[in-house]
């Protein structure tokens, strides 16, 4: 992967919409994310550094090695966790496919919302699975637009999600990776592969998920790929314009939406 192939880009809106999705997400995707005192942990792909504040400050006691292949990013990563007063994680410029660590370097290893962006993503998993030690555990967390289901429907909404799946399989991506992950770990070489569905609903009685997810996650990271959708031809501006008030409608008092991401664990 190059920085190229990341299909949301690096926009100032982008990171914070990464930013929001953590927040929001926090407890859903990372409650029973804590590593015992000691652990050296891989994060792999950390970007801006969302999730990796959130695992720092669960596991306060765990040291954390966060690589991401985008310098800027990194950069950003650092001064969010000086911030956050978090001095338990080293960030470093790496590739996943070229890793700069010695074989069983690692406890644990954590990838989130990275292999949908991976044109070979057994390959990445099986150059982690060289730096995890014995008996280490994986965790691997992807979610799957598919999944994407809401009132009042429109296909001018979903002609707009369907956009963002193209868009990232142009890239060599997949953004339908979610329902992949055991089969992903399987070939790569993992065993005890447990696999946990995490649901989002949102609804107006629920308007922390409305505001967090619904409008500034998911409609958001829509809304962040209208140049690209129109330059490719994949659909016409009147037909973006509609797309985009009807994933709103959505968040209003009478819409609801509902995601699912794919949480896995597996063992070396």
């Amino acid at each position: 992967m190059t920085t190229q192939d990341y299909v949301h880009g690096y926009s100032g809106r982008e990171k914070e919409r990464l930013l929001d999705q953590a927040h929001t997400l926090n407890d859903l995707l990372h409650h029973d994310t804590i590593y015992p005192r000691g652990s050296q942990v891989l994060e792999a792909g950390c970007g801006v550094g969302a999730q990796t504040i959130i695992l720092a400050q669960h596991s306060p006691q765990t040291h954390f090695t966060s690589i991401d292949i985008s310098p800027l990013s990194l950069q950003v990563a650092r001064t969010r966790a000086s911030q956050h007063s978090i001095s338990n994680v080293d960030f470093q410029v790496a590739d996943i496919f070229n890793l700069p660590f010695e074989t069983n370097r690692f406890d644990h290893i954590f990838v989130c919302f990275v292999l949908e962006h991976l044109r070979q993503p057994v390959e990445a998993l099986m150059r982690l699975r060289q730096v995890l030690k014995p008996g280490g555990t994986i965790t691997v967390i992807e979610g799957d637009h598919a999944s994407a289901y809401f009132h009042p429907d429109s296909p001018f909404a979903q002609r707009l999600i369907d956009c963002l799946v193209e868009i990232q399989a142009s890239k060599g991506g997949n953004a339908l990776i979610g329902r992949q992950v055991h089969p992903l770990l399987l070939r790569a070489g993992y065993k005890n592969i447990t696999v946990t569905p995490r649901q989002v609903y949102a609804d107006s009685s629920r308007p922390e998920w409305v505001e967090g997810f619904t409008k500034n996650t998911f409609t958001a990271m829509v809304a962040g790929v209208k140049e690209q959708a129109i330059q490719m031809g994949l659909v016409d501006l009147k037909t973006w314009e509609r797309g985009i008030a009807d994933l709103y409608a959505t968040a209003g008092e009478e819409g609801t939406f509902s995601y699912t991401f794919f949480k896995g664990i597996a063992v070396k």
